[in-house]
């Protein structure tokens, strides 16, 4: 079996590789919108080059019909996407008035492209074909009586196999896509390492027509967005239970609510951590990490050397390291 290596200049994510042509994303657009257009030259793609959110670039964003669409793909439920939504809008909204001249101070109203939000889901945890995320269930007042000004509404479809299957069969690249995914989890299930998994996966979905086009001209960049995200989730998970953990033990030592506090922050300390060792470990440059992660380069550097100076510590306890020197002023 081949050895597969990660790609070092890793930025996009497959969900984006597999719309990148305006042909199949305006078939997404048709099988969940409803519509039936033909002419992918109806699309414009609005996705800024720098809206970078948790260290990743947004999936998918256009315009149809005067209608802005942002596509995301997640493999984890995360019930925040209204807010990363919120954020994404107004950006997209401010460069949109830019360029089109519109006066906003002016006496007559401008004219706005109607946005809508859509998540396609396919973690591994079970979720409902369809669930409507909101800004609002983020808002700390949540009196009935009081409404906010403002609301984002983003809906999760899952596109895990077997799920929206009259979506899956009005659109063939959305399925296929959820068939490959699906066969590299059947084939851990059988005990496979992911490297295996994964080339036996691309191997078959070739033979049989299933992402082929995709498949067999960037077949190393799909394994290595593929290992990529597997392990930087793997990573991701580890650091969360030792968030939980650290909670658990400053709570029993300094109360439970402190304690949950600082395991938190420590916790999401330790994330970066592990991202940065491992982005380390495939002989990227501080320079290409901080911009993967849209961090300083000087942060970078500084958990680098830490990494060299405290061999066998723990990502945790790196993270415990920086926290203290931030609270004593003492980071270099």
């Amino acid at each position: 079996m081949q050895q597969i290596n990660i790609n070092r200049n890793y930025k996009d994510r497959l969900f984006r590789l597999a719309f990148q042509e305006k042909g199949d994303l305006l078939d997404l657009y048709n099988a969940v919108s409803g519509r039936q257009y033909t002419n992918p030259e109806d699309i414009i793609i609005t996705t800024l080059a720098d809206a970078i959110y948790l260290g990743m670039k947004n999936d998918i964003s256009f315009l149809v019909s005067d209608v802005l669409n942002l596509y995301e793909h997640q493999s984890s439920f995360n019930p925040n996407m209204p807010v990363r939504g919120l954020n994404y809008f107004a950006d997209t909204y401010r460069e949109y008035i830019e360029i089109n001249g519109l006066d906003i101070y002016g006496e007559k109203l401008i004219r706005l492209p109607m946005p809508q939000y859509i998540v396609f889901y396919n973690g591994m945890k079970e979720e409902p074909d369809r669930v409507e995320l909101r800004l609002s269930d983020a808002f700390l007042c949540q009196n009935p009586e009081e409404n906010g000004c403002l609301e984002c509404r983003a809906t999760m479809i899952n596109i895990n196999y077997g799920h929206n299957e009259e979506l899956m069969d009005r659109c063939k690249r959305l399925k296929d896509y959820a068939v490959f995914v699906n066969r590299i989890r059947e084939n851990e299930r059988r005990g496979m390492a992911l490297n295996e998994a994964v080339e036996l996966a691309v191997n078959s979905c070739i033979n049989e027509g299933i992402l082929a086009d995709i498949l067999k001209k960037n077949r190393a960049e799909v394994c290595n967005l593929i290992l990529y995200e597997y392990d930087e989730q793997k990573q991701l998970a580890i650091a969360r239970e030792g968030a939980k953990k650290a909670g658990r033990e400053e709570g029993r030592e300094e109360g439970i609510a402190q304690g949950i506090a600082q395991g938190i922050a420590q916790g999401r300390e330790a994330e970066k951590v592990m991202v940065i060792r491992n982005m380390a470990a495939k002989a990227l440059d501080p320079r290409s990490i901080a911009d993967m992660l849209d961090t300083e380069e000087s942060y970078v550097k500084n958990v680098l050397n830490l990494l060299a100076e405290k061999i066998g510590k723990t990502d945790l306890e790196i993270a415990g390291i920086l926290l203290n020197r931030n609270k004593t002023g003492k980071n270099p």
